[in-house]
C-alpha cells in the first residue's frame, strides 16, 4: 500500500475543516491538489472516505474510523523526527506531561518535585487544562504522559490507577445539611449545584451522578476549583469536589461536607499515555515513578 504523508494530510485536513476550500487554505495548497490526493488515499484504502454534506464534505463511517489511524500516524511520525533530531544533537528528550486541572493544582506539584529529585537529568514540561483539551493533546502527542481519572473507553489510551481520587459534597460550614449525619438524596435537587465547565471531568461526574439519581437541581457554571470553592464558602450552593481540591478548606472549617445516604461515587487518579505507537524512556520512567511514589510524594508536602 503506497499511502504518503500527502495524502493522510489533505484527508485529515478535510475531516478538521469540513471543506476542501478550507483544507487547500489550512495545507497551504490548492484546491486541486487536496482532491487528487484524498481520491488517492481512498482508492489506496479501497473505501469511500468522504461524502458531500451540503456544500462541505463530512468523514463517512469509514472516514471516521481511519481517521484515528491516519492521525496516530502522522503524530507518531512528527514524534520520531523530534527523537531522532533530539538524539543526532545530544540532547536528552523530556517529558512532557499534560493534566486535568484538579491533578495539575493539587498533585502534580509534589509530583514534579519527588521525580525532579528522582530523576534531575530528565527535565519537565507541564500542561494544565481540562479533561476534554487533555486527552486531546494526549491523543495527538503533543504531551507523552497524562494525570487524569479514568481514561476514555475508545481504547486510545492505556490508563494505569495509582492514587484514590475520594469525592465529597461540600458547602458552607453554616449550612444545615452539614450538621446531619445523613441526608436524602432528593433533598439535594432543592439547593443550586456549582459546577465546573463543560469538557472537566469533575462536571462530566457530577452530571453522571445528578442523572443517576433523576436530580435537576439549578445549576450554576463558574468553571475553577478556586471559584467554586469561593461560592460554597459564602453559601452560593453546594459542590461535588475531588478531596485533593478541597482538603485544606475542610481542615480549616471553611468548608464542610454533606454526606448524601447511598455515598458518593468513587474514583481513581490514572498515569494514561497514548495506545499508539512506543513511548519515550522519559515518559516511561516518569509514569513509573507516579506509580510507585506518588503517595510517599503527597505524604512529605503534608508532613511539611
Amino acid at each position: 500500500m503506497a499511502v504518503t504523508m500527502t495524502q493522510l494530510s489533505a484527508f485529515l485536513a478535510v475531516v478538521r475543516t469540513g471543506s476542501v476550500t478550507a483544507a487547500a487554505e489550512e495545507l497551504v495548497v490548492t484546491q486541486p491538489s487536496v482532491s487528487a490526493a484524498v481520491a488517492a488515499l481512498e482508492r489506496e484504502v479501497g473505501v469511500q472516505l468522504t461524502e458531500r454534506a451540503g456544500r462541505g464534505i463530512k468523514p463517512t463511517p469509514a472516514g471516521l474510523a481511519y481517521a484515528r489511524y491516519a492521525g496516530d500516524v502522522m503524530a507518531l511520525l512528527r514524534e520520531g523526527s523530534e527523537v531522532a533530531a533530539e538524539a543526532a544533537r545530544g540532547v536528552t528528550a523530556g517529558v512532557r506531561v499534560a493534566a486535568v486541572t484538579t491533578a495539575g493544582e493539587y498533585l502534580l506539584p509534589a509530583l514534579i518535585r519527588g521525580f525532579r529529585e528522582h530523576r534531575p537529568d530528565l527535565e519537565l514540561s507541564v500542561y494544565v487544562d481540562n479533561r476534554q483539551e487533555v486527552f486531546r493533546q494526549l491523543g495527538a502527542r503533543e504531551a507523552d504522559v497524562a494525570i487524569a481519572g479514568r481514561p476514555p473507553e475508545d481504547g486510545g489510551f492505556e490508563g494505569t490507577p495509582f492514587l484514590e481520587n475520594e469525592f465529597v459534597l461540600v458547602a458552607a460550614p453554616t449550612d444545615p445539611m452539614t450538621h446531619r449525619p445523613w441526608v436524602s438524596v432528593d433533598e439535594l435537587a432543592e439547593r443550586s449545584w456549582l459546577m465546573r465547565e463543560q469538557g472537566s471531568g469533575t462536571r462530566r461526574l457530577c452530571e453522571a451522578y445528578l442523572a443517576s439519581h433523576q436530580l435537576a437541581p439549578p445549576l450554576l457554571t463558574l468553571g475553577s476549583n478556586g471559584a467554586i470553592k469561593s461560592a460554597a464558602r459564602i453559601g452560593l450552593g453546594i459542590a461535588l469536589q475531588s478531596r485533593a481540591a478541597v482538603g485544606l478548606e475542610l481542615a480549616s472549617g471553611h468548608l464542610a461536607t454533606i454526606q448524601p445516604r447511598g455515598g458518593l461515587p468513587k474514583r481513581q487518579w490514572h498515569v494514561v499515555r497514548s495506545a499508539a505507537g512506543p513511548g519515550s524512556e522519559a515518559a516511561e520512567a516518569f509514569a513509573e515513578y507516579v506509580c510507585a511514589s506518588a503517595g510517599d510524594a503527597l505524604a512529605r508536602v503534608g508532613e511539611g
